[in-house]
């Protein structure tokens, strides 16, 4: 079977296959014209890190036993992760022009029994990390050797029921999780840092308290963002890692990154050709 690993190399940039994520996923926006834009232009570097340097997968065999595990927490970040599905060939391009619509396959919040490569039916926020324990403790006593990647939100670090699941990683010497933190101070009630004692600058310590490999970088850096993952994938102690992943919603388009920032970016009609435009402009090599 052909895996799929961008640590084995391939002649696409990582550049360039952020780039393609993030262009996908403002084809879909334009489709329904909205959708949670500004959170995937914001992850669209993780999400190439991910897909094209970290993980292992099967793009055939999306449900591959040897797969490394991708688990979405966060429902309304469907739109990204469908991008880098797209972009890694787990989906078809031409599936862009059904998004969001009756029985596609590519809903507006992410659900496992719909979308190939969507692991987990994410949404109600607080469920992911847990969901991510029982995963990784599973594939131990397995001895599958895959890895659990968890994306969540920092607005997530405001739910009891995480640190629960941090806790619960540590008391199993989970070394095959990796959680991923977008932090971009955005949640549905407000600027992040507002809502709780939360800040960037201020979470690895909290997670390394907990017994945590942890790392902060910025998120939209990508060689900051490789070297993070190959720290957490090689890192030598029984203990899960964490890279909280500091994010600019609306990265790569500049007059979305200056608009007032709020969880449901608006993008106007006749804007979503204007930042398809941009990004062409900008097409890395």
């Amino acid at each position: 079977m052909e895996t799929q690993t961008g640590r084995t190399g391939d002649n696409v940039s990582l550049p360039r296959r952020a780039w393609s994520i993030r262009r996908h996923a403002l084809r879909m926006g334009e489709v329904q014209g909205q959708g949670y834009i500004g959170q995937a232009l914001g992850v669209a570097d993780v999400l190439a890190v991910s897909y094209f340097h970290a993980m292992t997968y099967c793009a055939h065999d999306p449900e591959w036993e040897g797969r490394d595990r991708f688990y979405l927490s966060i429902g309304h970040y469907a739109i990204a992760l469908y991008a880098a599905l797209i972009e890694a060939g787990i989906l078809p391009e031409d599936e862009i022009e059904t998004y969001g619509m009756d029985d596609s396959r590519m809903p507006m919040s992410g659900m496992a029994a719909y979308t190939p490569g969507m692991e987990i039916t994410g949404g109600s926020l607080g469920h992911g990390l847990g969901i991510a324990v029982g995963a990784a403790l599973g594939l131990k006593r397995k001895k599958n050797p895959a890895f659990v990647y968890n994306m969540l939100s920092d607005g997530e670090l405001g739910e009891g029921s995480t640190w629960e699941a941090v806790m619960s990683a540590v008391q199993w010497k989970l070394d095959n999780l990796i959680a991923v933190v977008d932090f971009n101070n955005q949640q549905a009630d407000g600027p992040t840092r507002e809502a709780l004692a939360t800040a960037p600058g201020t979470e690895a310590a909290k997670w390394a308290a907990f017994g945590w490999y942890a790392q902060e970088v910025d998120g939209n850096d990508l060689d900051a963002v490789v070297a993070a993952f190959d720290a957490a994938r090689n890192h030598p102690d029984p203990c899960p890692r964490v890279i909280i992943c500091n994010t600019l919603m609306c990265k790569g388009v500049p007059f979305l990154e200056t608009r007032d920032k709020t969880h449901f970016i608006r993008v106007e009609a006749d804007e979503w050709a204007k930042a398809l435009a941009h990004l062409d402009e900008e097409m890395p090599q």
